[in-house]
């Protein structure tokens, strides 16, 4: 069924002015330059270690009565060097280097890290078959005889192969049929063995890449740039949390149950208001409640920390959910964060209008609650599968009441035609109509998205149908 109007629409809230939203989206932006500046001055360094060694000229080389096994190792040499900065880049990406986080926001930088992967691993195999052929071309010899002969004889290649397979193993189960039948804790440990690939495979660069044999200042470069990277992963992902945590010193205070199938946990400390969280952050939590600990699980924020407590709203739908309903009061907890960049610093029109399906709906309240918005124009659409279900109702309703929002529910299951991101209640199950009821003008209406992957990506694809941009579509998916 549609619900629009159990709720009531408080009169007299103004808008406060948007200065303070225009700063941090400048800021945002010029964030997002410096990092994509970084990156790409890294890609130009890189190619210029294999210019320096000659890598075009031999690349060129039969256009000046030069061999073609000259062009074939020197293409080998440019994959190996490219993949091998996509390596360094996918580390980089997951790091949680504030620069990268500030600038692409957790969403797309763990897309970016999905598809850097891909192409990593398309420019390893590249690498290994060019310089294998080119081997083989100049000793004259057979292809599996040299590729026996390079990995049982070469310096540090035997390793290299090892990691070499592991990733092949990685890829394979990354394909998104195998990832979505894994377990969260199953995927999380396989991909803890793509660092293990990459101890394995990068001494055979240095020991016998010829960029970095000839040249001590390429070999220095290329080290810095991977201990850089190593001391990105260690302190972001580990030290900073560890800190953090025990500085604030995070516990449970209590869980109580939100909805017919879901909890909110209320975790308490010291100086919360100082951990830097914005509305429609998340963190990775890890609660040291027994074996599962290790595996961290991403939850928004549903309302803003104060000084000693700040909530996440969960709905229970798994073994580690299930766990997290359990928790006791006065479990201590490692917070990894705040991430994400679904926050007010995106916002660049004066309408709002919010979109969420289960547990989505969290970060969106926390984001009604501090958001300037005049009553009637904010608009929350809640996607469930009963009214019962539906998590945060209570904040919901006291936002109807005294900041004018308004409420929508879209209950029962999915539509079998039309937009499948409404239900099948919904006549016509229309996506662009039903949404176009609630929006005044695309151009000046910012639009918050937050649920399952698939039903984003159906509803942005409705969103686009009726005129929204991609600067107006802000949304977080922990699901790739």
């Amino acid at each position: 069924m549609t619900s629009t109007p159990n709720f009531r629409v408080a009169e007299g809230t103004t808008i406060v002015g948007t200065r303070a939203e225009d700063h941090r989206l400048r800021i945002t932006e010029a964030w997002r330059l410096t990092g994509v500046s970084a990156l790409w001055v890294g890609a130009l360094i890189v190619v210029a270690i294999w210019v320096r060694g000659g890598g075009l000229q031999d690349l060129l080389s039969p256009l000046t009565g030069g061999a073609v096994a000259d062009t074939l190792t020197s293409s080998g040499r440019i994959t190996g060097l490219v993949a091998s900065y996509l390596l360094l880049l996918q580390v980089l990406l997951m790091a949680r280097v504030p620069l990268f986080e500030r600038a692409f926001g957790h969403d797309a930088l763990t897309r970016s890290h999905r598809r850097t992967g891909f192409w990593s691993f398309w420019l390893i195999i590249a690498h290994v078959v060019l310089i294998v052929l080119g081997y083989a071309a100049t000793a004259s010899q057979g292809v599996l005889a040299e590729l026996w002969q390079v990995v049982t004889t070469f310096e540090d290649m035997l390793p290299a192969t090892l990691g070499t397979l592991g990733f092949v193993a990685l890829v394979f189960l990354s394909l998104r049929r195998l990832r979505r039948a894994q377990r969260w804790e199953t995927w999380h440990l396989l991909h803890l063995y793509a660092y293990v690939g990459v101890v394995l495979v990068l001494p055979h660069q240095l020991s016998t890449g010829a960029d970095f044999v000839g040249s001590q200042v390429a070999s220095v470069f290329w080290w810095s740039l991977w201990s850089l990277a190593a001391a990105c992963t260690l302190v972001f992902r580990i030290v900073r949390p560890l800190w953090m945590s025990a500085h604030h010193q995070l516990h449970v205070e209590s869980v109580r149950p939100d909805g017919e199938r879901g909890v909110t946990v209320v975790i308490a400390g010291s100086d919360l208001h100082t951990m830097g969280t914005q509305a429609g952050q998340f963190f990775v939590w890890r609660f040291l409640d027994g074996h599962g600990w290790p595996w961290g699980h991403p939850f928004s924020v549903s309302s803003l920390p104060d000084d000693s407590h700040l909530n996440i709203t969960v709905r229970v739908v798994g073994d580690g959910t299930r766990r997290i309903a359990a928790l006791r009061p006065g479990t201590r907890v490692i917070a990894e964060g705040p991430y994400g960049h679904m926050t007010a610093g995106v916002r660049r029109g004066r309408d709002l209008l919010m979109i969420g399906a289960g547990a989505g709906v969290a970060p969106l309240v926390s984001l009604l609650e501090v958001l300037p918005y005049s009553p009637g124009h904010a608009t929350l659409v809640v996607r469930d599968s009963t009214a019962g279900a539906i998590l945060l109702d209570h904040p919901i309703r006291r936002l109807v009441s005294t900041r004018g929002l308004t409420a929508l529910s879209l209950l029962g299951p999915r539509s079998r035609g039309g937009s499948p991101w409404v239900p099948e209640a919904l006549r016509p199950p229309d996506g662009p109509s039903f949404l176009g009821r609630w929006v005044r003008d695309p151009s000046l209406t910012d639009v918050y998205l937050c649920g399952p992957g698939p039903w984003m990506a159906s509803v942005r694809k409705d969103l686009h149908r009726l005129g929204f941009t991609h600067d107006h579509v802000h949304f977080e998916n922990f699901n790739i």
